[in-house]
């Protein structure tokens, strides 16, 4: 899991219910500010599973209201490879895929709610993409995507909204691009859609370099769910994962060693739900 230049922590969660928990965030950055994760990470498709990416690819869907009319963009924080944030491993040599989908069957075809990139995930209208590499110009900046039409998405009334698709996929290398979105009414700068939700089902993030260190996702809980099970790759021993909440003051789970998944059922109790969990992601190593 470990750079071989820069010592990072990059860590996968996955989490499954009975009725299809999504790892949601009501703010419109992802990673969100109270998560203290620092980014997201998409590794080429050539770089060893080691390094914690087990699939080179990494959805995420918003909704935005169905009242709202006004155009939005999907803003990307150093989308290219190399420079300040990125894990490189000798010459930046990588590429990272950004498309935005649209449209029917976006969202509610099944293969896209899954948390492997397989069959037919990339389900509905191609809206927008763009390929990039190492450039100086979005090293530390921002690519704006848009402005996107709120009813190009496909309307789900469940979801309270019209859904949007959002995929990082590394096409070339074996170099980690660290990258963060925003979902925005503005182009060059971010101004959150008020009631917007942005959501996945399979996180791949950066750990904090520095010990004790402590990430936070936080899935929402509704009536029916009456249990969860939590999948986790490559922790490789950094620390510890558990689960808080109003019943659970710190139930530990089970934890990945290098390049393997590790998984672990929790009951939920009926205090539990309509409310967060709080998994927590607790370091007790520092990295160099």
């Amino acid at each position: 899991m470990s750079s071989p230049l820069r010592g990072f922590n990059i860590v996968t969660l996955t989490l499954i219910v009975c009725v299809g928990l999504n790892l949601g965030t009501l703010a419109q950055p992802v990673p969100p500010a109270n998560s203290n994760i620092p980014f997201l990470v998409t590794f080429g498709k050539q770089a060893s599973k080691k390094f914690g990416d087990d699939d080179y690819s990494q959805v995420f869907f918003l909704s935005i209201p169905s009242n709202e009319t006004d155009p939005f963009y999907v803003r990307v924080f150093d989308p290219d490879i190399g420079g300040e944030y990125d894990e490189v491993y000798g010459a930046s040599d990588s590429k990272t895929k950004f498309s935005i989908y649209g449209g029917k069957s976006v969202w509610s075809e099944l293969d896209a709610q899954q948390t492997d990139p397989t069959g037919n995930y990339k389900a509905g209208t191609l809206l927008d993409s763009r390929t990039f590499s190492e450039s100086d110009k979005y090293d530390n900046a921002w690519y704006s995507f848009g402005p996107l039409d709120p009813k190009e998405g496909e309307f789900v009334e469940e979801l309270g909204g019209y859904v949007f698709k959002i995929i990082a996929e590394g096409i070339e290398g074996d170099d980690g691009n660290l990258y963060n979105y925003f979902f925005s009414r503005g182009p060059n700068v971010n101004i959150a859609i008020e009631g917007a939700n942005a959501f996945g089902y399979e996180w791949t993030f950066r750990m904090p370099a520095e010990k004790s260190a402590i990430c936070h996702l936080y899935p929402y809980i509704n009536d029916d769910v009456v249990s969860i099970q939590q999948f986790n790759f490559d922790w490789d021993d950094d620390g510890v994962i558990k689960i808080v909440s109003y019943e659970k003051k710190g139930e530990w789970v089970e934890m990945s060693n290098e390049a393997d998944w590790k998984s672990s059922t929790h009951q939920i109790l009926p205090t539990e739900r309509n409310s967060s969990l709080d998994i927590q992601f607790i370091k007790t190593k520092e990295k160099a």
